[in-house]
């Protein structure tokens, strides 16, 4: 397979790079030229770049098809507009025909505005971020250095992170960070509410003023200022906003090349090897794929477009491998409060939450130091104990299911549809997704969840 020759096709202008640290550890980077180098030390203190390979990695496309031993090629800048399923062929937005043996649609998502920003006008447009590239990043970085004010319409993962990244660097400066979402508090369609609101004040106290319930209305811009009006008669008054409300998966490439969507999660449906049809995959954010386990589903997550990509990959060279892996996904509200993700997390479903006391070592910055990596997806060595094996010191009156009010130190919350776990947040617990995912994949219902907390070891000083 040393002769296998691989043209990537992107719309951006840069090199295939990670999306994850845009909204993360750039942001807490010392280094004054980081919109430029893209550099970023990881909570571990190592450095790297956002990049997955140096350009001297890849082929000049023009060289690809003489290369001797093959190579990858990226051609940036360029956007696919129709595909031909039957000829094995594309068409590239400046005309040109490019023929294939296998293809990956590999094609993301484009983030969502607000319909209230959509119909404000120029002005209210080309003063907000739907934040996904680097350049907005890179834009964003130096709006924060100049603004009076940015407003983060979003309680999500992006959203969130973004106002924890703002609101620090906003302790240096005179710059006002404003977080509104119509959820009660952040993360309200992932966390159970008392999370939630715990997760809201953590946000408060990084800088941020958080305004929760808050449905936009409308959005003006008059006298030099973004007027946001929402329903409830509240009236917000800032320099820019970012619009985190969503992603839509780009999908434009299935009319012509008559492949099926799904109508339920969007994104192309495919079957458990990622295939959309006998040549042609799909992997990350754009595929709709069948989960062995918990059904059909689409994912918007690092992890889950690095995997998929890589079956696929390996599926497209002849492999016929099912898609089995869990996913897993991560978000850190600054340096202290972390937690990683597995499964169904709907806070529309039943949850049961088992926690302990942190200790110092349970930060994201710690569970880095000691691990020796910041991308979490790349850690998956752990021991599995065996769930009827656990006689855990711990008496079971040490485990109380989350009250109100709670210093949430450390965790596990559990989701649960028709008695059975599918889904688990560990929050602020690291290193440990593998025993996260045998819970879902053994798919058995539990009479005791603190008994199958104590796997976690959260109460280990």
């Amino acid at each position: 397979m040393s002769n296998l020759q691989v043209l990537i096709l992107s719309d951006e202008s840069e090199l295939p790079y990670m999306r994850p640290p845009l909204s993360k550890e750039l942001w807490f980077s010392e280094d004054a030229n980081v919109t430029e180098t893209l550099r970023f030390k990881q909570w571990n203190g190592k450095e790297r770049s956002i990049f997955f390979q140096p350009s001297s990695f890849y082929v000049p496309p023009e060289q690809l098809m003489s290369v001797e031993n093959g190579g990858v090629a990226v051609l940036t800048g360029r956007k696919v507009v129709h595909m031909d399923v039957r000829e094995n062929k594309v068409k590239l937005d400046n005309g040109t025909q490019i023929s294939y043996e296998k293809c990956l649609i590999a094609t993301g998502g484009t983030p969502r505005s607000l319909p209230a920003i959509d119909r404000a006008g120029e002005d209210v447009i080309k003063r907000t971020t739907l934040f996904r590239r680097i350049s907005d990043f890179q834009s964003l970085n130096s709006i924060s250095s100049s603004a009076g004010s940015i407003t983060i319409i979003g309680g999500g993962f992006l959203g969130s992170e973004l106002a924890c990244a703002l609101g620090r660097k906003a302790r240096q400066s005179d710059l006002e960070v404003i977080q509104m979402f119509p959820e009660s508090g952040n993360m309200g369609k992932v966390l159970p509410e008392y999370l939630s609101h715990w997760t809201t004040e953590k946000v408060r106290r990084e800088g941020v003023n958080v305004m929760s319930d808050a449905v936009v209305k409308s959005v003006r811009y008059q006298n030099g200022k973004l007027h946001i009006y929402l329903k409830d008669g509240r009236q917000v008054e800032t320099d820019h906003i970012v619009a985190a409300v969503g992603l839509e998966p780009n999908t434009e490439l299935a009319k012509s090349a008559g492949l099926e969507l799904d109508g339920d999660f969007g994104g192309y449906r495919v079957n458990a090897e990622l295939q959309a049809r006998n040549n042609v995959w799909v992997a990350g954010d754009a595929a709709c794929f069948y989960d062995i386990k918990l059904g059909r589903r689409r994912v918007e997550h690092h992890d889950h477009a690095v995997v998929s990509g890589r079956l696929a990959g390996e599926n497209m060279t002849g492999a016929a491998k099912p898609y089995w892996h869990q996913s897993m996904f991560w978000s850190d509200l600054g340096p202290e409060v972390g937690y990683e993700a597995i499964g169904i997390v709907d806070s529309a479903l039943p949850t049961v939450g088992v926690f302990a006391k942190a200790t110092e070592k349970d930060t994201p910055k710690r569970a880095a130091e000691e691990s020796g990596t910041g991308i979490r997806s790349e850690i998956e060595v752990v021991e599995i104990p065996q769930l009827d094996a656990v006689k855990s010191p711990v008496p079971a009156s040490e485990f109380a299911p989350a009250q109100q009010g709670e210093n949430y130190g450390k965790g596990v919350v559990f989701y649960l549809r028709d008695n059975v776990v599918v889904g688990l947040v560990l929050w602020n617990v690291f290193n440990r997704m593998p025993i996260a995912r045998k819970i879902i994949k053994d798919g058995e219902q539990h009479s005791d969840l603190n008994e199958v907390a104590k796997l976690f070891n959260i109460h280990e000083e």
